[in-house]
């Protein structure tokens, strides 16, 4: 009897420690207990059989930088430790950012943040040779140190001007002089290229090295923006030049500065100044620089052909769209012949790769289909190879090819379904391949050229383990059609014992900007594992990628254009009465929240949606696009002033009479983005309609709202929002 009792207690014990436990917001937020591992620093190098890794020697403790082989993994060499690179009392940041010939690492102090893709620090060179440290400069904290192809100099920016180092004899001569703070920025883009075109470093080295293209911004006409920063017995201002819709953008011009005759040409771009310049690239071609102009409606791009000499440009080919051109999607590759190039477009529908010649004739579309590509990885021009990324098998996922660059022998490099990326050796012969689902964690190994199996280099097994052990339901695909007959994808998230015979609340989750997706076959990280969280607590949270976003073909995409906001809450609003008419879902109980874009529509729902919104939560939305940047404004609205229409028909603003139910309102108050501005002028516009809402806002916390403790008390007063109202 009492050995009975001792097994049945046994039995239970083994029973009750196997339950899974609850997620908690310190799991999530504070203990990081669901981080993922990936595979950092494999810098490759220049030989191609071999990259450089920071380690932490276990002897010393200290970080090293080692050249790894990639076939056996085994260090080859030490190239340098933290011992070796300590100036006075200050030890550098360790880096693998290395000179063209890997004799020289540049190395950063005291890096400050500026805005998404721009900061600034001290940098040092180490001399990995004679094993000497030496200060960039000494004038001020330096932007964007590039080494020049030959690895002979180096270009930085400080305080708005650029300066090139001489690494032979040391001198640093500076080659711009009329930098100044909100008027002038050369060789740094300004705020709005910044975040719209995605580049920072303003700057270029032609291939020999022996000059260096650069832009110049006149920002001086640009209405300034301020922000107050809430330190000490008085707050600062923060002022900065932001070209909001319809308002007057900087003047751009591009210029070649000579290193040997110290000569600096202006590049002829046309006599329009109200027009965007949103890359450069050098052509292989011996002082030619190709410039893409962009109109401002941003439906026409020239590519410009300039001599880097004279600064004669000609237009070599032009692209027109009806609605607008993404230029985020541009992968301009000139070939070594100097003969011709490839980009891709979306002229037939969907983004391909095509083929050119030096005047811009196309010469072969290499990729084809009712799919797209989404990255092009690089050239091997020795084997003839395109390796790219694209949606072919599924929108929803992505898969690795090369391709012939005559279009021909198209060979798929992953084979596991899910989302696939890669990243490549200097000479193709080498990839790391990184796949997950939306379900299971990153899976990274190494491959050969011919695809065989180097090694596993990351399972997640851990993470894995942990996701069993807190009982992690993961998200499963569904479709539905609206009831304009339009076929919308999204995923869901079951509450755990899922009973089709209960009624259940919905969380719906938007993004829904243009050409965004979330609706993917890729791991979410730690937003789904709160969206998991909450449905161990009994919701079902669900995300629906409504007209105007992503990788369906540009007419999916660009059906939103000049009325922004319109389908995209009419999607979404359909995507709630779609739940609604499922028995296990409680029609009184579904809720909508998002971010930016999805602050924005989730708004427009609450107000538009005619009370099928029990709750809605906004963080940091724009409530009006008369507030926001002009380049992205304005390529899906044009200007106000030409569609007056199309801003304040779909402004959450105009209608904050229609608020129904219950209402969140988040925003940092040194948004740089999204100006605290939208939030507190809907949140006027609310007050005066008599509405009761709550809000909540950050001091001098940017769109991101991180930083210390805020991003847990952001998330837990989000979810205490739901449990109260949902």
């Amino acid at each position: 009897m009492k050995s009975s009792l001792s097994i049945l207690l046994l039995i239970f014990s083994a029973s009750f420690a196997q339950q899974p436990k609850d997620i908690t917001l310190e799991d999530i937020f504070k203990k990081g207990t669901f981080r993922q591992n990936f595979v950092y620093g494999q810098q490759p190098l220049k030989d191609g059989k071999s990259y450089a890794s920071i380690v932490r020697d276990p002897k010393s403790g200290l970080l090293t930088v080692v050249s790894n082989t990639y076939r056996d993994n085994k260090v080859a060499r030490i190239i340098y430790s933290e011992a070796d690179i300590v100036s006075g009392k200050d030890s550098l940041q360790v880096s693998t950012d290395f000179s063209p010939d890997e004799t020289r690492v540049l190395l950063a102090k005291d890096e400050e943040e500026i805005y998404r893709h721009s900061r600034k620090a001290w940098y040092y060179i180490y001399n990995i040779t004679s094993k000497k440290v030496a200060p960039v400069s000494k004038i001020g904290k330096q932007q964007f140190p590039t080494f020049s192809p030959d690895g002979n100099k180096l270009a930085y920016v400080i305080d708005n001007n650029i300066y090139i180092l001489n690494l032979t004899s040391g001198k640093e001569e500076q080659i711009t002089k009329d930098g100044a703070k909100n008027h002038i920025i050369n060789g740094w883009a300004d705020w709005v290229y910044e975040e719209e075109f995605s580049f920072a470093r303003a700057f270029s080295w032609s291939p020999d090295g022996n000059k260096l293209a650069y832009y110049k911004f006149n920002e001086t006409a640009v209405q300034e923006y301020s922000m107050p920063i809430y330190e000490g017995l008085y707050p600062r201002e923060y002022r900065y030049k932001y070209p909001k819709a319809g308002e007057k953008n900087s003047e751009v011009s591009i210029h070649v500065y000579d290193s040997n005759s110290r000569i600096t040409t202006k590049a002829d771009v046309g006599d329009q100044t109200d027009q965007y310049l949103p890359r450069i690239k050098w052509t292989n071609l011996s002082n030619t620089l190709c410039i893409l102009r962009l109109n401002r409606h941003q439906n026409t791009l020239d590519y410009l052909f300039t001599n880097a000499i004279t600064g004669v440009s000609k237009v070599v080919m032009s692209e027109k769209d009806k609605a607008y051109i993404d230029i985020e999607k541009e992968q301009l590759t000139f070939l070594n012949d100097g003969k011709r190039f490839f980009n891709v477009s979306e002229r037939d529908g969907f983004n391909h790769i095509y083929l050119y010649n030096n005047e811009g004739k196309v010469l072969k579309q290499l990729t084809k289909g009712s799919w797209e590509v989404t990255q092009v990885y690089g050239v091997d021009e020795k084997k003839g190879l395109i390796f790219f990324q694209s949606t072919e098998s599924s929108p929803l996922r992505r898969d690795v090819y090369s391709i012939s660059i005559d279009g021909t022998e198209k060979k798929k490099l992953s084979l596991i379904p899910g989302t696939n990326s890669a990243d490549f050796s200097s000479d193709f012969s080498y990839y790391t391949l990184s796949h997950s689902t939306i379900n299971e964690p990153l899976y990274i190994t190494l491959h050969e050229k011919s695809g065989k199996l180097v090694r596993v280099l990351e399972e997640n097994l851990a993470l894995k383990q942990r996701l069993k052990q807190f009982g992690y339901r993961g998200s499963e695909f569904f479709q539905f059609k609206t009831s304009q007959g339009i076929e919308l994808n999204g995923y869901m998230i079951k509450p755990k014992n899922f009973d089709v015979k209960q009624k259940y609340p919905v969380l719906l989750y938007v993004y829904g900007g243009p050409g965004s997706q979330n609706a993917d076959d890729n791991f979410g990280g730690t937003r789904d594992i709160w969206f998991n969280m909450l449905a161990q607590k009994g919701y079902i949270i669900a995300c629906v990628d409504n007209r105007g976003t992503g990788f369906r073909g540009a007419e999916f995409k660009k059906v939103t254009y000049k009325q922004l906001g319109k389908l995209e809450a009419i999607d979404q609003i359909e995507t709630a009465k779609w739940f609604a008419s499922q028995p296990y879902v409680d029609s009184g109980r579904i809720g909508i929240w998002g971010w930016s874009f999805g602050g924005y529509l989730s708004s427009l729902c609450a107000t538009k949606g005619n009370g099928i919104f029990k709750m809605a939560m906004a963080v940091a939305p724009v409530t009006t696009w008369r507030f926001y940047d002009s380049i992205y404004t304005e390529r899906f609205l044009q200007t106000p002033q030409e569609n007056p229409e199309g801003y304040d028909s779909n402004s959450p603003i105009q209608f904050a009479k229609d608020l129904k139910g219950k209402f969140l309102l988040v925003h940092g108050t040194a948004d740089d983005n999204v100006h605290f501005q939208n939030s507190a002028m809907f949140s006027e516009a609310l007050i005066q309609a008599g509405k009761s809402f709550e809000q909540a806002y950050y001091p001098n916390k940017n769109h991101g709202i991180y930083g210390g403790n805020t991003t847990f008390h952001l998330y837990s007063k989000l979810t205490d929002f739901i449990f109260k109202n949902l």
